[in-house]
């Protein structure tokens, strides 16, 4: 199970600590977050303790409205659970009774000064990033024309001198050889390079050059989503390749389809001009327009009224 700790969000997200447990690298498993406010009623018979808890301004006031014994005996209860950690929100200030339950039972107790709405938006959007399936891909990932293309091939095909030729071209690297991959939701895939090789390439016979420093921060690009994957292959002259397009194809990575193209290549092609062209069809299938079965509407309305 994919986790991460109350410490490292709390870094990431620049969150105010209000209050310093001997345990603040408690795992958070769960992208979904919590507002305690039937629990802080009094209803535990359905709680999810595994989830962030989040006070706001509703939860808040309520709170106003009860005595100190009250609320020191519904957040004793609450922080009884084993949460991962309370955030309160707008930077309202910390009632006693919270810190006394948060000291009892050595739980977090977290700030921030955004407003609840926000908060919930920007908490969910991290954790589902954070927590989000990853997989490591051997490729070239590149930004070409606004379409997220990872590049793929057997070692020695020359993936990396064609990412060096499209960025030459002014299109931008995001990550060479080693490839991480999130599946973020249900609906895209975010590719990365490993922080240790990030901006970095191989070249066979030239060794590692910094792309950020060879060619400026112009030719880079922290991440992007993964559109279109290229797969490339040596030519095989037997082989029935597509001429037409008609046949869509696709790679399944982390469980979602993603278009493929196969691109046998061989001296005198260029590659580098063909994957832009590739990237540039992707875009126009994405705005409706599909080259080839235009071709092939054409082709029958032209055999109809011949045979007419």
């Amino acid at each position: 199970m994919r986790y991460i700790t109350v410490r490292k969000m709390v870094e990431d997200l620049k969150l105010e600590e209000i209050n310093f447990p001997e345990n603040d690298k408690k795992h958070i498993t769960t992208t979904e977050i919590n507002r305690p406010g039937i629990q802080i009623a009094g209803f535990f018979d359905y709680f999810a303790y595994e989830r962030i808890q989040l006070i706001g301004k509703v939860e808040y006031k309520y709170m106003s409205t009860l005595t100190s014994e009250q609320r020191l005996e519904r957040l004793d209860r609450l922080l009884s659970y084993d949460i991962p950690c309370i955030i309160v929100s707008r930077n309202l200030p910390i009632y006693d009774e919270l810190l006394i339950a948060a000291e009892k039972y050595q739980r977090k107790i977290l700030r921030s000064n955004r407003n609840t709405t926000k908060l919930v938006s920007k908490l969910v959007n991290y954790l589902e990033t954070e927590l989000a399936p990853t997989i490591t891909m051997h490729g070239v990932l590149m930004d070409i024309y606004g379409v997220g293309v990872l590049i793929t091939g057997k070692s020695g095909i020359g993936k990396s001198e064609t990412g060096v030729e499209l960025i030459k071209r002014g299109h931008l690297l995001v990550a060479d050889d080693a490839v991480e991959v999130k599946k973020i939701g249900q609906e895209v895939l975010l590719g990365y390079a490993p922080e240790i090789i990030r901006h970095m390439m191989e070249v066979r016979g030239i060794g590692i050059i910094d792309i950020k420093s060879i060619y400026g921060v112009g030719a880079i690009k922290i991440s992007t989503y993964i559109d279109l994957v290229i797969h490339l292959e040596e030519w095989e002259p037997d082989k029935n390749y597509d001429r037409l397009g008609l046949d869509e194809k696709y790679r399944e990575i982390l469980g979602m389809k993603i278009s493929e193209v196969v691109l046998p290549i061989k001296p005198a092609r260029n590659v580098a001009l063909l994957i832009e062209v590739a990237a540039r069809n992707y875009r126009q299938k994405e705005m409706g327009y599909h080259a080839a079965k235009e071709f092939d509407k054409r082709l029958t309305n032209h055999m109809m009224n011949n045979n007419g």
